[in-house]
């Protein structure tokens, strides 16, 4: 096991998942005075976090904190943890947090890193996490926002919002997330906060498409509008407020993830965008995509709202490979033949 380093009075983080957001929140938390242990899966990952201070195969070049530490073994992570930070893909959460449930300490508050929704069942991951682990939703909290790993792991400036239903939860986790170069703000819009970083994978996955096809910016630019509106009216028919759409969670991440090679829903959109099948897209992805799984569950719960979504669903049908790409763009900025009043 490695040597725990905890310092006086110092928060007791633990962190599960070990992929470039949950090294890069760990870093995070631990450059705000936490004593941060990662989970991996790989022992031999665990081991370099631990000795060298660094993830090479998901945060190459950059060196982690002297307070944090990696452990493949999930009790030596969980001992004594104040706050359990769940940064695992979407789709295996259920699993991992049924492995864990009878870890976590009592009273632990547990925050979700995660931007996706379970497939079989539409849930949010907080749904998943209070069903799972059987705890009061003032427990749990989400952190979203335009949050690009490689650049936060290089120290650049950005920020993000944590909520819950619980200010006082919010409020602490945005405490232990704030350090020089990255700084939490606060809500009480769960539903808004995890839908906009849900949504806005798929719209990346668009601009990826259109740019993969090689279109240009004007094509962009219309697609991230009407995307956001989408967005909006999807989050409010379940409950969000419209005014946390055009937020941190929302449109700052929607720009982040759109514009940036360095998202992985932009270079899976660009891949197919490119001709590449869905199937090869997969196989060609280093991490997961979560906008690829949150297509359909997604569109599911917009019916169920009757939300439309052209965008999305146009998505769709290029992942089934029943669009030609090089058809989507003019389809997602032009929603019927009819004008139609903008908002």
């Amino acid at each position: 096991m490695p040597i725990r380093i905890v310092s006086p009075g110092s928060r007791r983080v633990a962190v599960l998942g070990a992929g470039s957001w949950g090294t890069t929140f760990g870093k995070i938390l631990a450059d705000g005075g936490s004593d941060v242990a990662i989970w991996a899966r790989r022992p031999e990952l665990a081991r370099e976090i631990s000795e060298s201070k660094r993830n090479s195969d998901y945060l190459p070049g950059i060196n982690l904190p002297r307070r944090l530490w990696s452990s493949s073994l999930l009790p030596d992570v969980l001992e004594g943890a104040e706050y359990v930070f769940v940064s695992v893909p979407s789709q295996s959460v259920r699993e991992n947090l049924l492995i864990v449930r009878e870890l976590i300490p009592k009273d632990t508050i547990v925050v979700s890193l995660m931007k996706g929704v379970e497939k079989g069942t539409g849930m949010r991951m907080s749904e998943v996490i209070r069903e799972v682990l059987d705890i009061d939703e003032d427990r749990i909290a989400v952190a979203s926002g335009p949050n690009l790993a490689l650049e936060i792991a290089k120290e650049q400036p950005t920020a993000a919002v944590v909520s819950s239903t619980s200010m006082e939860t919010a409020t602490a986790v945005a405490v232990a997330a704030t350090n020089p170069y990255f700084r939490s703000y606060v809500n009480t819009d769960v539903i808004g906060t995890e839908f906009g970083g849900v949504l806005k994978n798929l719209i990346a996955v668009a601009i990826g498409i259109v740019d993969g096809v090689g279109y240009g910016e004007n094509t962009k630019a219309s697609i991230i509008t009407r995307g956001l509106v989408e967005m909006t009216d999807f989050a409010v028919a379940y409950g969000a407020r419209p005014e946390t759409l055009s937020g941190l969670a929302g449109l700052g991440d929607l720009i982040a993830t759109c514009e940036s090679s360095l998202s992985r829903n932009n270079t899976a959109g660009r891949l197919l965008g490119q001709g590449y099948s869905f199937s090869d897209v997969v196989a060609q992805m280093n991490q997961t995509a979560e906008g690829l799984a949150s297509v359909a569950p997604v569109l599911r719960l917009a019916e169920a709202k009757g939300v439309d979504m052209p965008i999305v669903a146009q998505v769709a049908q290029v992942l089934a490979g029943t669009m030609n790409p090089r058809d989507i763009a003019p389809h997602l900025t032009t929603d019927s033949d009819e004008p139609r009043p903008e908002s």
